[in-house]
């Protein structure tokens, strides 16, 4: 496994566990009707076109029930991509990350009834 594809395996890894840890976020969870991240790009095509995807599912599609959650994980996401995205080295897999995470959301966010 060359030095490129070990990078690439590490990042994936670590936007899978923010994902994970997210998603483990208490519900309770203070947050308020708009965010602070919400409309921030990232600066990559396409991550910037998952974020708007999926941000328009939670707030039109996602019950309000599992909408707290949901926004923490995806708040997680956006600011480790955003973070990712200011170094030459973690802009470098970034694009194919996105790309993987936006064909699984794909899938799971039409339990709501989100069209991508």
């Amino acid at each position: 496994m060359n030095a490129h594809t070990q990078k690439f395996l590490l990042l994936l890894s670590c936007l899978l566990l923010a994902l994970a840890l997210g998603a483990c976020a208490s519900s309770t969870q203070a947050t308020s009707g708009t965010t602070a991240g919400s409309g921030d790009k990232i600066g990559v095509a396409e991550c910037d076109s998952y974020l708007e995807k999926y941000e328009t599912c939670l707030n039109d599609k996602v019950p309000e029930s599992a909408r707290a959650m949901m926004r923490s994980s995806f708040e997680q996401t956006r600011k480790s991509w955003k973070d990712l995205a200011a170094t030459p080295q973690g802009r470098n897999g970034l694009a194919q990350a996105c790309k993987m995470a936006d064909d699984s959301a794909k899938q799971a966010m039409s339990a709501y009834g989100c069209k991508w």
